[in-house]
């Protein structure tokens, strides 16, 4: 934990030292430290004493700063878009699924990791994997390769989306809708959006929690295909990770103004500083090493499941004229 915050310090002085220099962030801390730690990370493997702090970080304070973010968010506000906006998500997740899968087999990868990648992709990175894995019995040499290029691309995919947002001509909530339905983990949707605007990282953060909620049924559904409903057990409770729970909460409680606007800014900061000490984690489980370790035919797989996701994500966002 020590390694994430002494980056996490870094990626703030250099964000201050862009502001005395230029006047405003030219990149914000948030993307500052999961470079940093990507370039920690390539010059040096931390040793394995290191690495449970580094998970902690990466995963269990995360899920925290999520839960504090929810107190600062407006729902209503969120919401605008209404049930139009749950039923783009459900089609964009499907979308990624079988067409995921559809570019694995047409590309030679055998029916388990074409299923791994399209889920990933779809819904939750590595835990939609981790948790798909055991029930359609992938070989661990599946789950090691549909992970392993997707954290690289991960990071290509935060610096390069907000590109996209003037060429779309997006307001900063529909790129944070397309941000949500498209990014690859929770952690990368933060970096993603919050240096484009406070609104775009709460509205993209909604979006892919829900998206996150879809595992549970998509879990359901292979076990059943799978037939091994019978020889697992499946936890429902599971399927709705707790900081999702909190965030929705404190989000609500705000909504209603049972947290008041002082408190809520407080609060916000404090998910700040501890979502930069997320991404220099999550920048020090970058290895790009990877790339030599994954056939092409897996980086062309996840990249095109990708492809698919960001342009099944535009059509509706504009199909839907969500504002």
């Amino acid at each position: 934990m020590f390694l994430c915050a002494a980056l996490a310090l870094a990626a703030w002085a250099l964000q201050l030292a862009e502001v005395a220099l230029f006047r405003h962030a030219v990149v914000e801390a948030l993307v500052i430290a999961m470079l940093l730690g990507v370039i920690v990370r390539t010059a040096w493997v931390p040793p394995r004493r290191l690495e449970p702090g580094i998970g902690l970080t990466a995963k269990q304070v995360l899920e925290v700063a999520v839960v504090l973010l929810g107190a600062s968010v407006d729902l209503p506000l969120l919401l605008q878009a209404g049930p139009a906006l749950a039923g783009a998500i459900a089609a964009v997740v499907l979308a990624g699924l079988v067409c995921g899968y559809a570019v694995g087999r047409a590309l030679g990868l055998n029916p388990r990791l074409s299923t791994l990648i399209a889920c990933g992709n779809a819904i939750c990175g590595n835990s939609a994997i981790a948790a798909v894995a055991p029930v359609i019995g992938a070989e661990r040499e599946d789950v090691a390769s549909s992970i392993a290029f997707t954290a690289v691309l991960g990071v290509v995919v935060v610096l390069g989306l907000p590109l996209l947002r003037p060429l779309l001509g997006y307001t900063v909530y529909q790129y944070g809708v397309l941000a949500g339905m498209t990014v690859y983990a929770v952690p990368q949707v933060l970096a993603a959006t919050f240096p484009v605007s406070a609104l775009s990282g709460e509205v993209g953060t909604l979006v892919k929690l829900v998206r996150v909620l879809l595992l549970g049924p998509v879990v359901v559904f292979f076990s059943f295909r799978h037939r091994k409903i019978g020889t697992q057990r499946l936890n429902p409770a599971s399927f709705v990770p707790w900081f999702i729970a909190g965030f929705l909460v404190l989000a609500a409680a705000r909504s209603l103004g049972a947290i008041p606007a002082g408190v809520a800014g407080t609060v916000r900061e404090l998910s700040r500083w501890l979502t930069v000490a997320a991404m220099a984690a999550l920048g020090l489980g970058v290895d790009v090493r990877a790339l030599g370790r994954v056939g092409p035919r897996v980086m062309l797989a996840v990249v095109a499941s990708l492809a698919v996701m960001i342009t099944a994500s535009v059509l509706l966002i504009g199909l839907l004229a969500i504002r």
